[in-house]
């Protein structure tokens, strides 16, 4: 790569997100020699990690250490972090190209994908990011609450946040009572009715995006059995030519099948080959009806779903739309309504000359969060690439500016509640003292006024 005529000025980089993505952007930024960087990152919230804070669910700690690898690139000296920052509202998007050589947005995909069907907006019909969120003490949905009055809640979809709704729902409390898991979430699942989880897949078993550790790990969760319908994991269509993985889920698949559910509390039944077509209720969700279908194999292989003409009507307290992610509009930056993210050629905004993108609002909602050090590092391959040749131009800015002093009374005079990395590792601490108090190794603490004002006053706001 051939380095920038001006390769002895930093290069200044505004970081929009601050989850695995944002992180693995950074890291790359700052780890090439080619040109000096300085990186600032952006946060809406007051804590960093993304999903691996709110979306990872609380009894699976060790997918949360990845953190630890976060912590190490925030402590880099060239690393600022300003969370607390609304990017369109505190700030806008004109203001921040204005001030950096280039902006890289990690924004995520922030809302879930509807069903599009009669009833589904019920109440007792929720979206599984609400309840995810809920149950991870997000600050935007710790005031939801849920019904789990009933006996049966329907979560419809056959991936990892599927299994994990299914599981927290039917997770004994003192499972859970050993996580971190928001102290409301704990005490309204302790006193919940519902006794089974039902998680339905439109297409067969061999074609459901669970991983097998998630899928194993069920019954040891729970402490309760794990239904399946020996029919519907027979002989699958294409079986020989299915990929290893999912030959491993139906092994599991069959394995439950093969085994009666033990007797408990409560249980999760998985089924597939089933569509929704309308959840009713008179005034509330009542039932959930669902067309079975019939798998077909095209010319190319692909698996797709039919509809036999047959209905199953299946009774419901409580269903959780899990049907994936989609990415929102971003600051009247281009946006692929199709596949829901901003438009981009490998990580350049289209039409854009500084501005990028990295992650699931680059790529969709797909892979395990490793998936996205690969996809930020190609991105800023881009970047870098863009610079060298010319087409990234970067600010003229004069000797009299200081990047470190504006960036930051900039910042304050639009939020004065600005977060620094100060502030957000005293909020981490405030929530591992509240989890030693109650013998627990942290509890997610909702971020109140009280807390906030407290790593405010702490907080460093000095430039390093």
């Amino acid at each position: 790569m051939a380095p920038s005529p001006r390769a002895g000025k930093p290069l200044i980089v505004a970081v929009v997100g601050s989850g695995p993505s944002g992180f693995y952007a950074a890291s790359s930024l700052l780890e090439q020699t080619a040109v000096p960087v300085r990186v600032d990152m952006f946060e809406r919230l007051a804590t960093p990690w993304g999903l691996v804070r709110s979306g990872v669910a609380p009894d699976h700690p060790k997918i949360k250490t990845v953190s630890g690898v976060y912590e190490q690139i925030a402590a880099h000296e060239n690393f600022r972090f300003f969370g607390n920052v609304h990017i369109g509202r505190d700030v806008t998007r004109e203001e921040l190209t204005a001030r950096y050589d280039a902006v890289l947005y990690a924004v995520g995909t922030q809302t879930d994908r509807r069903l599009g069907i009669p009833g589904e907006d019920l109440p007792g019909s929720v979206s599984a990011v609400d309840f995810v969120g809920w149950y991870n003490g997000h600050p935007e949905y710790a005031d939801f609450s849920f019904d789990l009055s009933g006996e049966r809640a329907v979560v419809i979809g056959a991936g990892n946040v599927a299994l994990d709704v299914a599981r927290l729902l039917c997770s004994p409390a003192q499972r859970l009572g050993r996580t971190d898991i928001a102290d409301h979430a704990l005490t309204a699942l302790r006193d919940s009715s519902i006794t089974e989880v039902m998680v339905v897949g439109r297409r067969g078993a061999a074609q459901a995006a669970f991983t097998t550790p998630e899928l194993r790990e069920l019954p040891e969760f729970t402490e309760s059995g794990v239904d399946v319908d020996p029919a519907e994991v027979g002989p699958q269509p294409g079986e020989e030519a299915l990929s290893r993985a999912a030959k491993r889920n139906l092994a599991v698949l069959r394995g439950y099948a093969d085994t009666p559910a033990a007797p408990g509390r409560r249980r999760v039944a998985l089924r597939f080959q089933r569509t929704p077509l309308e959840i009713r209720g008179d005034g509330r969700v009542e039932e959930v009806v669902f067309a079975r279908n019939a798998l077909t194999v095209g010319e190319d292989g692909w698996v797709g779903a039919v509809d036999t003409g047959e209905r199953e009507t299946v009774p419901a307290n409580l269903v959780l739309r899990a049907v994936g992610y989609r990415g929102v509009a971003f600051g009247g930056l281009p946006f692929d309504e199709r596949r829901g993210v901003i438009a981009n050629e490998r990580g350049r905004v289209t039409g854009a000359e500084r501005e990028y993108v990295a992650g699931w609002i680059k790529r969709g909602p797909t892979g395990i969060i490793g998936t996205n050090r690969k996809c930020a590092a190609e991105t800023v391959a881009r970047l870098f690439a863009d610079l060298a040749e010319g087409s990234l131009r970067r600010h003229d800015r004069g000797v009299s500016f200081d990047h470190d002093v504006e960036i930051v009374s900039w910042l304050l005079e639009r939020q004065p509640h600005l977060v620094t990395e100060d502030g957000w590792r005293l909020i981490d601490a405030a929530e591992r003292a509240a989890g030693a108090a109650s013998g627990r190794p942290r509890v997610k603490l909702v971020l109140t006024d009280e807390l906030l004002d407290i790593a405010l006053e702490r907080q460093s706001v000095t430039p390093r």
